[in-house]
């Protein structure tokens, strides 16, 4: 809410008053001019008296008049501190008497619940009213009916606000608003008249106000409001001109509410004209010699219907496409060429490239913990050379795929006087980037299971990683350091270092005793080759030690018998990813690609251990999108080696197949315990939608679930029949303590032995 600011209010009453006042001093009390021997100021309580010496026309020594006794009145009441002011004259001296308003003590509220109380404060103390503020009768009176207005805007039509004045010791007031907010109205009807190529149900499934429903106490959508009207009429339009009605209008709107102010009606009286078939796309302009690469951004089809969804999206490409070679401010402009005989139209696209520009500055604002140099080291577009739109929206990405921010925009300003230069202003929002991401699972055989870690994406600003996880379920649990420098040189090679200590003991093992312990510690390095593609190479060290006999994993007894207790390795890391995706924290579109081996040829393992994974999102409209996901795992023993039971890849639950527990799937010893196995299948698709109510909000979203995979031991064969399926719906939040997932589902192929888990949740993950 906000109101006016109370000074241009208040100046024609002060002012009038202290015309009045000055004009009947000289009547009554005319005064010849004098030479003033001194000032006296009578009746000041709080206000400073500097205040009042600076407000006045005179000073001591300066000759005293009737005119300049009139301006001091008029300065004196137009400060608002006073609510009377005279002067009079003793012994050639000036005697200034104030009454001082009063203050205002507290500002209170009764009653209020439809707002809330912090922010009413801070919208009446931006309006002259609040705690140790000067009372004005006439501000208090404006601000009650500001605040019923602000009623109406959330359809509460029948909301009365009293307001009640104290006075209390040392001229001070208490200022009490009493709301009585009553029910809100709601729309018990909307009509639609004139509608005959669509259904009217169909035409108000476009509108973001309803009649009430079963969920619009949440949405709230069932309350009037003008804006939302006006949107909703602008929806209408759109929805006829993409379907060829060109000629489309809202004759009127009418809006009757009933004599007890809780039920609202809305007509809508529209004329939809005749429906235009696209015959020709014709271009008109410049189009520096590339006609053909324009031709090829143009959407409209002719023997079509007109859809104005296509010509506004030839529009932005070609835009785009000037940008491409320094057009910064091209202009595109669509004109309709219609024959109302034939119900024709002829779309002539009329472009000017205006004038190529260069960027002159680069600039980042918003970053208030974040430093200029981890933003500016990921801009493609650099100073002093030419505009590129290309370039820009890949620094955009780039920025954005840090995930630092919440928001990244780029704008785009002239520099005055100088046509051909422009500044781009890399606008961000901070978002928290310490995570505390924390999982559960309920199970038969562990009712609760726990993970937890504290990470810092960007220590210090710095750009740089820190974490530390721990996991405390029975089965596996694990402590684990890792720090890593995206610019460890100022190419932007990064550096990764892991310091570790895991135990494990596989799903439904018998005894406690029994685990499996790995120390390690690798250290790795990415070289960047593109700006989406990266090569990681690493090494490590690790020793894995399988403890004692009680309890073991049939599988895990005959390895040790074999091997020994314990294992030493020196795994090398050879890996590569590509990165096109719009946002790492929510993305709507692009690819992520990865391919990851592991493989030890030195100590007592030798192994190959592939990871293979590739994600796609594909968005439908502004607010739909489709995520798709799918991860191979492959590992084989090399020489004369089995592939190491203690590097199987794990299956179930979030990340993998939803609905089964964690971890469960894959082969199971004789004892019963899960061991994983050396070959691991996922694919999942998730359909986002954003939350009813919530408008475009990316960082909410519900959505529904496809998953599919399993995991096989090294002799097992891959048959598409052992495969175990997953379906469900699921809820993705970006909180401030990470990524949010919660995900509900019904197996729909399983076996009777799998360990299922409808309900699963998680902080800090993806798929």
């Amino acid at each position: 809410m906000s109101f006016h600011s109370p000074l241009g209010q208040l100046r024609p009453i002060a002012v009038l008053v202290a015309v009045v006042a000055a004009c009947a001093a000289p009547l009554a009390h005319a005064v010849e001019p004098f030479v003033l021997k001194d000032i006296r100021i009578e009746g000041l309580q709080r206000t400073d008296p500097g205040t009042v010496f600076a407000a006045l026309p005179f000073r001591i020594g300066d000759t005293y008049t009737d005119e300049k006794a009139a301006t001091a009145l008029r300065a004196l009441f137009t400060t608002g501190l006073f609510s009377d002011v005279r002067i009079e004259i003793e012994d050639q001296t000036a005697v200034l008497i104030v009454a001082e308003r009063p203050v205002i003590s507290r500002v209170n509220f009764a009653g209020m619940k439809e707002f809330e109380s912090e922010q009413m404060l801070k919208s009446l103390k931006d309006a002259g009213i609040g705690e140790g503020l000067p009372f004005d009768k006439a501000l208090v009176d404006r601000a009650e009916q500001e605040i019923k207005r602000q009623y109406l805007t959330r359809s509460l039509y029948g909301a009365e606000v009293v307001t009640t004045i104290t006075p209390i010791e040392r001229n001070r007031v208490n200022v009490t608003f009493t709301m009585t907010e009553g029910d809100a109205a709601r729309i018990r009807e909307i009509r639609i008249i004139g509608s005959s190529a669509f259904s009217e149900s169909t035409l108000l499934g476009q509108f973001e106000l309803t009649t009430p429903g079963w969920l619009t106490w949440y949405t709230k959508s069932d309350r009037y409001s003008r804006v939302k009207l006006n949107g909703d009429l602008e929806k209408l339009r759109a929805y006829y001109v993409n379907r060829g009605y060109l000629e489309f209008t809202v004759e009127s709107t009418q809006v009757t509410i009933s004599p007890d102010k809780q039920d609202i009606s809305v007509a809508i009286s529209i004329r939809e004209g005749q429906r235009y078939t696209v015959t020709g796309v014709r271009l008109e302009g410049e189009f520096l010699g590339r006609e053909d690469a324009f031709r090829q951004m143009v959407r409209v089809q002719p023997g079509e219907p007109y859809r104005g969804e296509d010509v506004s999206e030839t529009q932005r490409l070609f835009s785009e496409l000037y940008g491409l070679y320094g057009y910064a401010f091209a202009r595109v402009d669509a004109r309709p060429e219609i024959d109302r005989a034939s119900g024709q139209v002829v779309v002539v696209l009329n472009a000017s490239p205006q004038r190529r520009v260069y960027v002159r500055r680069v600039e980042v604002s918003g970053n208030t913990r974040t430093r200029d140099e981890v933003i500016r080291r990921e801009f493609r577009q650099l100073e002093s050379a030419w505009y590129d739109g290309a370039r820009i929206k890949l620094s955009r990405d780039r920025v954005d795929r840090l995930g630092y921010f919440s928001e990244v925009t780029v704008e785009t300003r002239e520099v005055q006087g100088i046509p051909d230069q422009v500044d781009l202003v890399f606008v961000v929002k901070e978002k928290p980037t310490g995570n505390l991401l924390i999982g559960a699972g309920f199970s038969s055989s562990e009712s609760l299971s726990l993970t937890a870690s504290v990470k810092q994406d960007n220590v210090f600003g710095s750009g740089n990683y820190l974490g530390v996880e721990l996991n405390t379920s029975k089965s596996s649990r694990s402590f684990v350091f890792s720090t890593s420098e995206p610019y460890f040189t100022v190419d932007g090679v990064s550096r990764s270092i892991d310091l570790y200590y895991r135990t494990s003991r596989p799903l439904n093992s018998l005894g406690d005793k029994y685990q499996i312990s790995t120390p390690g510690a690798a250290i790795r390095f990415g070289v960047p080759f593109s700006d989406f593609d990266t090569v990681f190479l690493g090494v490590g060290w690790e020793r894995t030690q399988i403890g004692a006999t009680a309890g073991i994993p049939n599988s895990y007894f005959l390895y040790r018998q074999e091997f020994g207790p314990s294992s030493t390795a020196w795994p090398l890391t050879l890996g590569w990813s590509r990165d096109a995706r719009d946002s790492a924290l929510v993305p709507t579109s692009g690819r992520y690609q990865r391919v990851n081996l592991d493989f030890s040829l030195l100590g007592d393992v030798r192994y190959l251990r592939t990871n293979v994974q590739v994600q796609q999102y594909i968005p439908f409209g502004s607010q739909f999108s489709l995520g798709l996901n799918a991860e191979v795992g492959w590992g084989k023993g090399l020489g004369s080696r089995p592939y190491p039971l203690f590097k199987n890849f794990y299956g179930g639950g979030l990340g993998s197949v939803r609905v089964f527990e964690q971890s469960s799937l894959g082969v199971i010893d004789p004892t019963g315990a899960f061991i994983g196995g050396a070959r691991r299948l996922n694919a999942n698709a998730e359909f986002y939608v954003p939350v009813p109510g919530s408008g475009n909000d990316k960082t909410l979203r519900v959505f529904a679930f496809a998953d599919a995979g399993n995991v096989w031991s090294e002799s097992e064969p891959i048959e598409a029949g052992s495969l175990r399926a997953s379906v469900g719906l699921g809820l993705t939040w970006l909180s401030p303590v990470g990524p949010l997932k919660l995900s509900w589902g019904t197996p729909v192929k399983y076996q009777s032995n799998d360990r299922i888990q409808k309900f699963q949740f998680q902080i800090g993950t993806a798929f």
